[in-house]
């Protein structure tokens, strides 16, 4: 079983009133970053930085 990182923190696009509907990131060594969604949180994309950097800019950018 994997251990998830305790260092999550929430996008700033979620907004303070969003409840369960954001997205949250978390760090660990050595460079892995972890994405999930607050409604699902056990459910966790792990990448390195520069690929999961990417992803995130493709979603922001409309591409996806």
């Amino acid at each position: 079983m994997t251990t998830l990182p305790d260092n999550w923190q929430k996008s700033s696009y979620s907004g303070p009133d969003d409840g369960n509907a954001c997205v949250e990131l978390a760090f660990s060594a050595p460079t892995m970053l972890h994405l999930r969604e607050s409604d699902a949180p056990t459910a966790v994309l792990t990448a390195p930085p520069t690929p999961l950097g990417d992803l995130l800019r493709a979603i922001r950018d409309g591409l996806l």
